[in-house]
């Protein structure tokens, strides 16, 4: 069971957008996810450890460096709300 978090800069639309996006990825693909959470990146940063899975915009991939060197896979997304997008770079991390 997966558990993912999806992030943008402030936390509210954008993180909840991709969230929404993700949950339909989730479906077509067929994973098992215990829980998806929606952030600022700010607290994604801190919380990323925690996770299986973290995605964010392309351009803030670094700011989950941390998290990657203890396992997390860290997606960067150059368009968040692509459902397509987010479901090649979900295969190319060998999670499908």
């Amino acid at each position: 069971m997966l558990n993912i978090l999806v992030c943008c800069a402030n936390g509210a639309g954008t993180s909840l957008m991709m969230k929404m996006t993700a949950e339909k990825v989730i479906k077509s693909l067929n994973l098992q996810v215990q829980k998806i959470h929606h952030c600022s990146l700010s607290e994604g940063k801190s919380a990323a450890p925690q996770f299986d899975v973290v995605m964010c915009p392309l351009n803030f991939i670094s700011m989950f460096a941390e998290a990657e060197q203890k396992g997390t896979k860290v997606i960067g997304l150059r368009n968040v709300l692509s459902q397509q997008e987010m479901e090649d770079k979900l295969k190319e991390q060998g999670i499908s």
